[in-house]
């Protein structure tokens, strides 16, 4: 579904971000990817995937939510593979606490992170992709940023942010045919997911009404869905990955 397309995926070596590495390689993408910490996990991932799919997968280290490494990190993929077909905005971190507690750092924090780099990317991606006359912007919204959630404002703010920045980009640069949509999952099972006890998972499984927590592959198929051309006509959206949780 993606066969001869470059994808950029912020965020990419590990939990949801891997997922959809992986997924966009068995269908065929040249894949980039950024991680900010672990070198040697980035580069094995990126020399597995790619030796097992046969296209090209390339780990960069570069933080999503500074600007001019957005900048260069976009220059580097023209440069490199001469175009990008899709870009994932993915990058993203909670601090949670209420907000009697929260510090000014902790939202701050996750405002660069989650959104900050969202206008990062795509205000450079913009120009490659309006020159091509096509491409589709994947941002990484939550359930949370629809109908927010108790200890999470700062991370409810920043992905309410992501969706109405989404709509407008949709309206801005639709006539390039240039889509851009989010995604919203709900819980997904990650990492962080990991640390909780059974009880624990079994209490937000049965908020659900498909009775069960997501995958990434859930959340990875509908970014291969909405790169693709099956998604062609589908832009300005939020598609919910959550099992129902938000309906």
């Amino acid at each position: 579904m993606l066969q001869g397309k470059v994808a950029l995926v912020t965020g990419g070596s590990r939990g949801i971000g891997e997922s959809i590495v992986r997924k966009f390689a068995a269908n065929g993408a040249n894949v980039v990817f950024t991680y900010l910490s672990s070198v040697e996990k980035a580069e094995n991932l990126a020399r597995e995937v790619a030796e097992e799919y046969g296209v090209k997968v390339k780990a960069v280290k570069s933080d999503a939510s500074k600007y001019t490494e957005s900048e260069n990190l976009i220059n580097l993929i023209v440069e490199e593979f001469g175009k990008i077909d899709i870009l994932v905005n993915n990058a993203g971190i909670t601090k949670d606490t209420l907000m009697l507690r929260m510090s000014e750092e902790q939202w701050d924090d996750v405002m660069e992170v989650n959104l900050k780099s969202v206008f990062n990317l795509t205000k450079h991606v913009l120009k490659p992709m309006m020159k091509n006359r096509s491409g589709s912007i994947i941002n990484m919204g939550s359930v949370v940023g629809v109908f927010g959630n108790a200890g999470q404002a700062n991370y409810a703010a920043s992905k309410a942010g992501i969706i109405g920045f989404s709509k407008s980009i949709a309206k801005e640069v639709g006539s390039r045919n240039i889509r851009c949509n989010v995604i919203a999952p709900g819980f997904i099972e990650t990492d962080m997911t990991h640390a909780l006890t059974d009880d624990q998972k079994k209490a937000y499984a049965d908020s659900i009404p498909l009775k069960k927590l997501g995958s990434g592959d859930d959340v990875a198929n509908a970014c291969v869905f909405l790169g693709s051309d099956m998604g062609q006509y589908v832009t300005g959206q939020v598609l919910s990955v959550c099992g129902g949780l938000n309906c």
